[in-house]
């Protein structure tokens, strides 16, 4: 069980986080949506301190933190439990994939050499990438850059995955491979926090749908109650403008 309480968080006197709360089972996949600065990224990374959060708790099975008064050894172990999957991939670009993936174990996990390489290598062949282990990023394509990311966060064995728009910097033709690849994670019950503006894929993917307004979680369900049976009016009318063309299922399934 993962839990978050009174997660909050200000910018300049900005309040982007407001008091959040979240329990979190494992083998959930939590995604966040909401329009662009309702907080969803900010929530996101603040969960792992990449942004420092102003106050709250985290707990993660027996792990507990309060982010007023963390200690860099508890960021350590926080950013140990959670793997980070990044829009932008963040890959070493004078490294191969398998080293990518290697790098973490090695420096954060001390692990050996020879350890990390059957695990970095059995990431890889998870996400498909069994045959481009041996390529700089710069001969990848982006789906396949961000399917090192994922196999990289992965190999770290985090009791919690957070993927921040991990599609959104891709080509329209390269996204399915990368979903599909979260789909597959989903499947193995990797436990996740997700932040998509892909509402198909979020249909598919989530057991539990937050929508975010003005660092508030205003409305939260399955899939199934979020989209089709809303009861904030707020909620009913973002998905109005981005359900239009998709296909999201109907209220019977």
């Amino acid at each position: 069980m993962i839990k978050i309480s009174n997660l909050s968080k200000s910018f300049a006197g900005n309040v982007v986080l407001d008091n959040l709360n979240l329990e979190i089972k494992e083998g959930d996949v939590i995604a966040l949506i909401g329009a662009s600065g309702a907080g969803k990224s900010t929530f996101l990374r603040s969960i792992n301190y990449l942004e420092e959060a102003d106050s709250g708790q985290l707990e993660i099975d027996n792990f507990k933190v309060d982010f007023e008064h963390i200690s860099k050894q508890e960021i350590l172990e926080l950013r140990r439990k959670t793997g980070m999957v990044f829009q932008q991939f963040n890959l070493f670009e004078r490294r191969t994939a398998l080293q990518n993936v290697m790098e973490g174990l090695i420096q954060v996990k001390k692990m050996p050499k020879a350890e990390a390489q059957k695990l970095a290598e059995k990431n890889l062949r998870k996400v498909g990438l069994e045959d481009r282990m041996d390529y700089y990023p710069k001969f990848l394509s982006g789906g396949q850059k961000q399917r090192v990311g994922i196999a990289r966060a992965m190999a770290m064995q985090p009791t919690l995955l957070l993927l921040d728009e991990p599609t959104s910097a891709l080509d329209p033709e390269l996204v399915g491979e990368v979903q599909d690849t979260i789909l597959n994670a989903a499947k193995n019950k990797q436990t996740m926090v997700l932040v998509s503006h892909e509402m198909d894929f979020v249909y598919n993917v989530a057991t539990k749908v937050l929508f975010l307004e003005k660092g508030k979680i205003i409305e939260e369900g399955s899939p199934e109650e979020v989209f089709h049976h809303p009861k904030n009016p707020r909620t009913s009318e973002f998905l109005s403008r981005h359900i239009k063309t998709i296909d999201i299922g109907s209220s019977n399934d």
